[in-house]
């Protein structure tokens, strides 16, 4: 689905205003328009799990850091971060990293066709702070480390083959990974305040232990045209990845990634922007950008991004007012959910069940904000095809 600019859109959050196609040139701001709601409409009162829904939406507790996932002896990791989705037969399972250092890694759950917990366990051991990462389309989950020269690993969501180290992707703080099946490679987003975006083209598509690390070179402007370089010592040593390629492009703290229908979006937390690159011609345009809405939209603190069939994409919130936003195709941004009484946490691992009913996600601290104090929920409503 082809995706208008942000930079021509209609913003709509709890104290919005309508924006008109010139104001993201330089005009005026536009008069304010009534409060408006988004696809899913307002948010209700908080449910018995402090989460505030949209009409037809329910959600519920899968996981808590530290105790029993379900009636499975397998105990839930703490700090849980990014996550995805996987087809299991008639059932899904959803994997989730552990943004602890030492011994971060990441757990999976199983589900039934009814969407009942019957398994739980260990996909990831002895790693360091597993941030966020990506899905391959041969149903490998990628775990990034988010540290200094950190990996990438390669591991199976079901939990039979072992996880394994892949170096070929560069060593930098790790932050997302999105597949493009298209181009064949693999974009990766780093978390530093002069980051870079890259790209890992394998040797051959769907084995990831050799390729060409490459990084985004562009203009400093907010649009325009890129091409990519590869980097010469993907190890980052003695050199820093994102300092090896003259001309290449710094972002303010890369976060997360998402590919669909020749388009990439990642955030930056540093500057609060959502980024949109069109890879059929190789041009990049800011999708959001919460400093020209002044305020007046409900996203901030964008973190891990994910998007549905329908084209929507799913913002979660690092701080802000805890909050999952939608941004739609025709542009608009509005709250999806809140999460009330949990302001020392941050909504991590987005992800939607295979059939697109239900939507995986945890609240890094939960309550307590503390990384011992991970919940993982599930929301399950009438998502849009």
């Amino acid at each position: 689905m082809e995706r208008r600019s942000l930079l021509r859109a209609a913003v709509l959050g709890g104290t919005s205003a309508a924006l008109g196609g010139t104001l993201w040139r330089g005009a005026a701001y536009a008069a304010p328009a009534q409060p408006g709601t988004g696809p899913y409409g307002p948010l209700g009162s908080p449910d018995a799990n402090g989460i505030r829904l949209p009409s037809g939406f329910t959600s519920r507790v899968i996981a808590r850091s530290g105790q029993r996932v379900g009636t499975t002896s397998y105990t839930w990791h703490n700090a849980p971060d990014g996550g995805a989705c996987y087809a299991d037969g008639t059932g899904w399972i959803y994997v989730s990293n552990s943004e602890i250092n030492p011994s971060g890694g990441a757990s999976a759950v199983r589900f039934s066709s009814t969407g009942a917990i019957t398994g739980a366990y260990r996909i990831l051991s002895n790693t360091r702070q597993n941030c966020a990462g990506g899905k391959t389309p041969w149903n490998t989950w990628l775990s990034c480390e988010e540290v200094s020269l950190g990996y990438v690993y390669e591991t199976d969501p079901w939990g039979t083959n072992a996880a394994v180290q892949r170096a070929a992707m560069g060593r930098f703080k790790h932050e997302a990974a999105a597949a493009d099946p298209v181009r064949k490679v693999i974009y990766l987003t780093e978390d530093e305040t002069n980051g870079r975006f890259y790209r890992f083209v394998p040797t051959t598509w769907g084995n990831l232990s050799s390729g060409r690390l490459q990084v985004m070179v562009a203009g400093s402007a907010t649009s325009g045209s890129f091409t990519w370089a590869d980097v010469p010592d993907p190890d980052g040593s003695p050199t820093a990845t994102r300092s090896q390629v003259s001309g290449s492009k710094s972002f303010n703290g890369g976060e997360g990634c998402h590919y669909a229908n020749d388009m990439v979006w990642f955030t930056t937390k540093g500057d609060n922007r959502v980024w949109q690159l069109n890879l059929l011609n190789n041009t990049y345009e800011l999708a959001y950008d919460d400093s020209l809405v002044n305020g007046t939209a409900p996203l901030t603190g964008v973190d891990n991004i994910t998007g549905a069939s329908s084209g929507d994409l799913f913002v979660a919130e690092d701080g802000g007012n805890m909050e999952i936003c939608v941004i739609t195709p025709a542009d608009v941004v509005a709250s999806f959910l809140r999460i009330d009484g949990q302001s020392g946490s941050e909504i991590t691992g987005p992800a939607f069940s295979p059939d697109g009913t239900r939507l995986y996600f945890s609240s890094q601290r939960g309550t307590s904000g503390s990384s011992s104090g991970g919940i993982t929920y599930e929301v399950r409503g009438p998502f849009r095809a």
